[in-house]
């Protein structure tokens, strides 16, 4: 399972690598890097997605080059072999875009795994935090680009006729039909035509910030699925993030199902220029 527990974290602390992947949006006046800081769970390395991200374009959180990103994991001590929990402090499930990035470049898919609940449920249980950083021991991580698991802005514009796959997005209903002002400057409101809307936010018990059980998340899916085993779907919310959320409920039920984003998102698709 792709999902562990604090209490399964507690007994591993000294068996993985764990990162904190914390990310929110600019209007929160949130910093992931500076909480971080001031206390983390043992031997956690901070993974920022700003920083982490293709850095000659003006979209956020674009996917980085095969050797950045060799480069980026091998600079955090991480081997190809190493089992890797993600956890965030975020109301955004962040965690789950430094999955998915593990999951694009290679890294065996049972390694990669996400805290249920996250930072928040950790503190609420009162388990051990600490300031201290841990020294790294560089490495020299090798990675496989899987280019399936992206798409970019031509191939969405093609699915609008074609209909190969199905396309979901993760932002809130009101931002998808377009009676919500995009946080983000320079957008236009609305949504890629033919396309479908869960909000992330619908996947995760708002009090624990754990992930709905299998259940109910089948539930969720089936609103919009015909069918939950279905594999071709493509995810899409405002710059990548929260598109990573839905991939991952769905990976929950559909244990067939790789990560499948449209990379630039909103961000891209929704600019007054397009």
């Amino acid at each position: 399972m792709s999902l562990v527990s604090t209490e399964w974290l507690q007994k591993n602390l000294n068996n993985v690598k764990i990162i904190d992947s914390s990310w929110h949006l600019p209007n929160t006046k949130r910093n992931g890097y500076k909480e971080y800081l001031k206390n983390h769970i043992k031997n956690s390395l901070f993974f920022d997605i700003d920083m982490c991200s293709k850095k000659n374009t003006d979209l956020p959180h674009m996917l980085v080059d095969i050797s950045e990103w060799e480069k980026i994991v091998s600079d955090m001590g991480i081997k190809n072999s190493d089992e890797i929990v993600i956890y965030d402090n975020s109301d955004l499930v962040s965690s789950c875009r430094c999955w998915y990035n593990f999951l694009y470049f290679g890294h065996n898919p049972k390694f990669v795994k996400i805290l249920n609940g996250g930072f928040k449920k950790w503190m609420n249980e009162r388990r051990e935090v600490t300031t201290n950083i841990e020294r790294v021991n560089k490495t020299n991580y090798q990675a496989k680009e899987r280019k399936i698991l992206v798409k970019n802005k031509k191939q969405i514009d093609e699915n609008i006729l074609t209909a190969e796959f199905k396309l979901i997005d993760a932002r809130n209903l009101n931002r998808f039909k377009g009676i919500e002002q995009e946080p983000r400057q320079g957008l236009r409101s609305g949504s890629i035509p033919n396309s479908f809307c869960l909000p992330f936010g619908n996947c995760i018990n708002k009090e624990t910030n754990e992930f709905l059980d299998i259940s109910k998340l089948e539930e969720k899916f089936k609103e919009i699925l015909k069918d939950i085993k279905d594999t071709n779907i493509v995810f899409t919310c405002g710059s990548g993030v929260t598109a990573s959320v839905l991939a991952f409920a769905l990976s929950l039920i559909n244990n067939k199902y790789s990560p499948i984003i449209y990379d630039g998102s909103w961000s891209e698709y929704g600019r007054y220029s397009s």
